[in-house]
């Protein structure tokens, strides 16, 4: 498995209140696979979506990517195996204004320190997957907010993350624009790159091959990867 969760615990704590954001998760995601995470906001999909892609902690509970430890990581520790093995694409695009497409997408490889050869290859060949490569000396602001959201799947794949998560990755889109974008993410799967989604809407979870229902923070429906095949 690439991703494995056992028990899994999120607690936050302020001075009067305890609320558990996530409780006793555990979740298996082999490589290549894709999955969506379905439930209504408030839910605790984003919180999971955050200790996935290392971006937080869990309060108790292992997770396993790719067959390391890596509940108990410092902070550094962690943006170091998310800077390298995990691409993320936001509900709100997250693209730098004054930076032309190509710029935004070769930023992250740059702090990366990868070449700029290599960058220049990378970014090229990513445009053109999400077929954005025509607008590449554009800035975001003269783009559609489908084509924004095209540009940010490119960035996330540039990296050539062990897995890619997506965080209401329609959101902010109309249904035709939201339909266009996971279909696109569909292409890519079918390329082979593991997908974790989440969403609030039904007919986007759809388009995975795998759904799991979250509600108040516990899982409620599991299929194994024989019964998601079916």
């Amino acid at each position: 498995m690439l991703l494995e969760l056992h028990d899994i615990c999120k607690t936050y704590l302020t001075d009067e209140f305890e609320t558990r954001a996530l409780d006793n998760v555990s979740l298996a995601i082999a490589r290549g696979e894709y999955v969506s995470i379905e439930g209504p906001s408030g839910c605790g999909k984003s919180t999971l979506l955050a200790l996935i892609g290392l971006l937080d902690a869990p309060t108790s509970g292992s997770y396993t990517l790719d067959g390391t430890p890596v509940a108990q990581l410092s902070a550094g520790e962690r943006a170091a195996i998310r800077n390298r093995e995990i691409g993320f694409i936001f509900q709100n695009f997250n693209l730098i204004g004054d930076l032309t497409v190509e710029e935004n997408v070769e930023l992250p490889l740059a702090y990366r320190g990868v070449s700029k050869h290599e960058r220049r290859r990378r970014v090229a060949e990513v445009l053109d997957v999400v077929d954005i490569a025509h607008r590449g000396r554009h800035y975001p602001a003269q783009l559609s907010g489908g084509q924004q959201q095209r540009v940010a799947v490119a960035r996330a794949l540039a990296g050539q993350p062990s897995v890619l998560l997506a965080d209401e990755p329609t959101g902010n889109l109309d249904s035709a624009h939201g339909e266009t974008i996971m279909e696109l993410l569909g292409q890519l799967h079918k390329g082979g790159t593991t997908i974790v989604s989440v969403t609030h809407d039904r007919k986007f979870a759809r388009y995975a091959e795998r759904t799991i229902g979250l509600l108040d923070g516990r899982l409620t429906d599991t299929p194994t990867l024989a019964e998601a095949a079916l």
